[in-house]
């Protein structure tokens, strides 16, 4: 079973946290679960759904796999696996990532546990992705996404693609979710690929 790491931050697009966590309850993957106070009280807002409630709301609306599993880890518990090492995991990824965080990430400080899993899948060699959504950039932002990127961090703004028309707002946003589904190697059937022939 694969073990991913998501980081919920507080940055505007909860929608990508959300259709990305559907994505992955849909498959045999074991999901630590990350979110800031700021990465919460967005989520209610742009999505009506409470932090707490998160694993409810995706057992209830989701095609939730029977071996799926999230563990809900605190912004403070730096007791929990991922915040150590030695805990093995197949990747992160920080979804949406607030310029705040990736300054923390691209200067080391790892203050609360989002941060410190970041900063472990840095020191470890492990994959890290970030997904910004802001805009426009400044030079202060562009310059913390290439240290980042120095470090071996994957930048994947939160940038949706339109060539397969999609019909919704959750098609919409299931574009950079198939992008992020990519990068950590997991198998998905979230939009047609390009070249394919329905497409």
């Amino acid at each position: 079973m694969k073990k991913i790491v998501v980081g919920i931050s507080g940055a505007s697009g909860a929608i990508y946290a959300v259709r990305l966590l559907a994505a992955l309850a849909a498959c045999p993957v074991h999901v630590y679960l990350i979110v800031s106070d700021t990465g919460a009280e967005l989520l209610k807002m742009e999505t009506g759904i409470e932090a707490p409630g998160l694993e409810a709301w995706l057992s209830q609306n989701t095609a939730f796999h029977k071996e799926a599993r999230i563990s809900v880890c605190g912004i403070g518990d730096f007791y929990t696996p991922p915040a150590s090492g030695s805990f093995l995991h197949d990747g992160m990824v920080i979804v949406p990532c607030s310029m705040k965080s990736v300054a923390a990430v691209a200067s080391g400080m790892a203050d609360n546990l989002m941060l410190r899993c970041a900063d472990v899948c840095l020191k470890e060699r492990r994959r890290l992705i970030l997904v910004p959504r802001e805009t426009p950039l400044s030079l202060v932002h562009l310059e913390n996404m290439a240290a980042v990127t120095r470090a071996g961090a994957v930048v994947l703004p939160a940038m949706p693609s339109f060539y397969f028309k999609p019909k919704t707002i959750e098609a919409l946003a299931d574009t950079v979710c198939a992008r992020i589904l990519d990068q950590l190697g997991i198998a998905h059937t979230l939009v047609p690929r390009w070249g394919e022939d329905h497409v």
